[in-house]
């Protein structure tokens, strides 16, 4: 249940913001063990881990909708919720550029001749390095502008 009082609603969505970057941080042990299976793989557990983020991943993603929703129209916020939705933005690209960024360590680890696969594995760790940057700025924005007096 979403609580319905301003400040509330405030730190429930920060606490769904760090349950988000404790997903992130499971997400990537769990590839990380994986990686640690190859050459064979135990893809049938990676598979499980996947679903498991994607389910965690989907159910915050719901509430902070729902949080945003409220902000914008039992709190007359509309600001608020504009931050949460540029958040959400980049929350999926982040969810994408991770994605790829496993595929390519994966794909190093399995073809090292391959000098292309560590320049893409750097390339795709700067953009996650940009979107992070990105979603503090739009964090800080948040907390400015929750924390206006009206």
């Amino acid at each position: 249940m979403v609580p319905s009082d301003f400040k509330a609603l405030i730190q429930r969505f920060y606490h769904l913001q760090a349950e988000r970057l404790e997903t992130y941080r499971l997400f990537e042990e769990g590839h990380e063990a994986y990686l640690r299976t190859g050459p064979q793989y135990d893809f049938d557990h990676y598979k499980q881990l996947v679903h498991e983020i994607t389910q965690a991943f989907s159910g915050i993603s719901k509430e902070v909708l729902v949080i945003k929703g409220k902000f914008h129209h039992d709190f007359d916020r509309p600001d608020l919720s504009e931050h949460i939705e540029k958040l959400q933005s980049k929350e999926k690209e982040k969810l994408e550029l991770t994605a790829k960024l496993q595929l390519a360590r994966q794909c190093a680890q399995d073809h090292p001749e391959d000098e292309e696969g560590q320049e893409k594995i750097q390339e795709l760790k700067h953009k996650i390095i940009k979107n992070k940057e990105a979603l503090s700025e739009i964090m800080q924005d948040f907390k400015y502008d929750s924390e206006e007096v009206d």
